[in-house]
């Protein structure tokens, strides 16, 4: 089994989300993208983050008709701060050997890595998919990444992307590019702007129908 996991707050979830997840699962192989909403975020702080069961309502509802996406709520059911070092190892410790794991993440965050938990043995528990931008991969890894730790991966050409001494892979994909974010989504909700064609229907009714983000 080849599952890609991709985490984020989906404040609110939105096209562009499932458009990546879809282009990834059909570049990589992947037979299943499982979308797992972080409960607490260990680098956002603040009350504004929308409350978890809003969130997985939304995730869910946009989730609906595609057979090959899937959601975990593992982050909920965990206390404290939701850290994907340990999001990987319940995948792990629950699917075993028989699950390949590609974690999904945009550049902005691969790009942070080093503020990670646990970061180094992150790298080493699966493959890591990094949504970029054209030119953007290019020297990407020796800016994420210590320059002496960079140097451990090599370009594997057959996998297009760098392996580790572990034998994972840094793949860095393209994907459809739509200018649509979730911060420009609330601001819209709070302007009494129309975010129709932004998010699925179902997403839209939802925070309408709660009435998210109208102060926020």
């Amino acid at each position: 089994m080849k599952w890609g996991l991709m985490g984020g707050t989906f404040d609110p979830i939105h096209l562009a989300h499932l458009r990546c997840a879809q282009d990834i699962l059909e570049d990589f192989g992947l037979d299943r993208v499982v979308f797992i909403p972080s409960a607490t975020p260990p680098l956002k702080h603040g009350p504004g983050i929308t409350p978890y069961e809003h969130r997985e309502r939304m995730v869910r509802l946009a989730l609906e008709g595609n057979p090959a996406f899937a959601f975990s709520d593992v982050e909920n059911r965990r206390e404290g701060r939701s850290y994907t070092v340990d999001t990987i190892g319940y995948f792990r410790e629950t699917f075993g050997e028989e699950l390949e794991i590609f974690f999904i993440l945009g550049q902005d965050a691969f790009a942070d890595i080093r503020r990670w938990k646990d970061w180094r043995r992150l790298l080493t528990l699966c493959h890591f998919i990094v949504m970029s931008r054209p030119g953007w991969a290019r020297g990407a890894l020796r800016r994420a990444l210590p320059p002496a730790y960079a140097s451990r991966f090599a370009y594997d050409r057959k996998a297009r992307g760098y392996r580790g001494p572990s034998g994972s892979l840094i793949a860095f994909a393209r994907v459809t590019a739509l200018a649509i974010g979730a911060t420009d989504i609330r601001e819209r909700v709070k302007q009494g702007r129309s975010i129709r064609y932004l998010v699925p229907d179902a997403v839209r009714e939802y925070i309408e129908r709660h009435g998210l983000y109208r102060g926020s």
